[in-house]
């Protein structure tokens, strides 16, 4: 069926609701209601989890530790109380008003369309970009078991697999993330307490432990290569918003957001920081190699046999996780888009199962593309398109602090309801944040890595693009109200 766009608003609110949350107009403002609220409290839960858990943990994190050595532990603790700061601010204005739109409806509502819309397509774009991303990696660890396997057979069938569970409901793409989360989680939880009985001598080592100052000490290349690994550390726990997002379809919205949120430190601490202490204690870093996941190496390095081909499937399995939210992320962003008028309005077009089947379908169409550009033309076009998601990260979190920020101003009394989450040392942390993370953005400018300085350039090119649509579209909301 169709469901019509609601009005777009086209001013900032100028008074505070007398409600402690937001009003019910505000609240369907980005046509949240209007999807099904299926999702249960576990599939939130592991949503939450598994969201920062992923192949930037489990492979990309080799980078990290070689560009910093044991230093890394430094750039996961920094971005570590960053995400955990951006989490509280976004959980502050989600458990006032969950929305499928989450920080892009609050851009919307609390600095201006224009943001709202900017910010969300950017989003978009960044995880339809990982739907051809991720179904490529897949496909290559298919192949790696099936050689005699084109690579594009595995990636066309894994995207259309995803494609399809998101068609059929919301609850399947809660059932299958479940599942995935879980794989993940359980794998992560093994490994740690593996780690610790290697450690301490429980189980048998085939080396014995060295000194980190027979390989350069604990920071071997300064505090420069802590701000180096801080970039791809910080792209490795994006996704951690993909919960305030599900929580708009979820059976008990503002208590999902509140777990989730409340349960993102100990998160960290957890899957990020206590793993890169293990393999670092477990392995010299001069041990890892860029490309290979720094797990395998570490239980490799121990003399463990077997551990690549367990740990190849725990690196599917992450995958196919994050391609399953990539495209449940992209479709409920657009349809949230489409719902204030920031998109075409067919997006908003929802099945008999309330799951918005255009806008899974266009945001599928693009990862399928992307996926031919790899194969076709994997130097240009497609590397293209995964540098224009470089800085995507550090714009969503200036945006989401800048909303927090206005919302205090606009609607004072919005986080004074039961169960609302209150940003901790407001406007100080906050303010800090937004510094700190421009602070990055000008590194990004100046940093050796002509790598990080082209990933920087494009971002901003599409981040231009997205703003002077969003001021082009605000301007037109306005001269149809007025």
């Amino acid at each position: 069926m169709t469901v019509p766009a609601e009005p777009a608003e086209t001013n900032l609110p100028t008074t505070p609701p007398t409600t402690a949350v937001f009003t019910a107009a505000e609240k369907d403002l980005a046509g949240s209601t209007h999807l099904a609220h299926s999702l249960k409290p576990r599939h939130l839960s592991m949503i939450a989890l598994g969201g920062v858990i992923g192949a930037g943990l489990l492979v990309a994190s080799s980078s990290a530790i070689t560009a910093a050595g044991p230093g890394v532990i430094f750039a996961y603790i920094a971005a570590g109380v960053v995400v955990i700061l951006v989490m509280r601010m976004l959980g502050e204005m989600a458990s006032a008003s969950p929305e499928t739109g989450s920080f892009s409806a609050y851009a919307t509502r609390f600095i201006g369309p224009w943001a709202g819309l900017a910010i969300g397509w950017m989003y978009w774009w960044f995880w339809v970009v990982v739907v051809g991303i991720e179904a490529t990696a897949a496909a290559k660890i298919i192949t790696k078991w099936l050689p005699d396997l084109d690579q594009w057979i595995p990636a066309l069938f894994f995207t259309l697999l995803f494609l399809a569970i998101n068609l059929i409901s919301v609850k399947s793409f809660g059932e299958f993330e479940f599942w995935f989360a879980s794989i993940k989680i359980t794998a992560i939880i093994v490994f740690l307490f593996f780690g610790v009985l290697l450690l301490i001598g429980i189980v048998p080592s085939a080396h014995e432990s060295f000194n980190p100052a027979d390989f350069g000490g604990f920071l071997p290349f300064g505090i420069g290569g802590v701000f180096a690994a801080l970039l791809p550390v910080i792209f490795s726990m994006f996704g951690a918003e993909v919960a305030t997002i599900a929580a708009g379809e979820s059976e008990h919205p503002q208590a999902a957001v509140r777990k989730a949120v409340n349960s993102v430190v100990w998160r960290i601490l957890l899957f990020y920081i206590g793993s890169m202490t293990i393999i670092i204690l477990l392995v010299p870093w001069t041990e890892i190699t860029p490309g290979i996941s720094p797990f395998v190496t570490a239980l490799e390095y121990t003399g463990i046999p077997g551990v690549g081909v367990a740990m190849d499937i725990i690196v599917l399995s992450a995958l196919l996780s994050t391609l399953n939210a990539s495209l449940y992320t992209a479709s409920r962003m657009a349809f949230s888009l489409a719902g204030r008028g920031e998109a075409p309005r067919v997006f908003r077009r929802v099945g008999k199962r309330n799951t918005p089947y255009v806008a899974i379908l266009a945001s599928a169409i693009v990862g399928l593309i992307s996926v031919i550009l790899n194969y076709t033309v994997p130097d240009y076009v497609f590397a293209f398109l995964v540098n224009s998601t470089g800085a995507t990260a550090i714009f969503v979190w200036i945006v989401i602090a800048v909303s927090q920020l206005r919302s205090r101003t606009l609607l004072p009394e919005s986080v004074s309801g039961s169960g609302v989450i209150r940003m901790w040392g407001h406007p100080w942390l906050t303010w800090l944040v937004i510094v700190a993370l421009s602070g990055l953005l000008g590194y990004m400018t100046f940093n050796p890595n002509p790598q990080t300085r082209v990933e920087l350039y494009v971002s901003l090119t599409v981040a231009a693009l997205s703003i002077v649509a969003g001021i082009v579209v605000q301007r037109k909301q306005r001269r149809l109200a007025s």
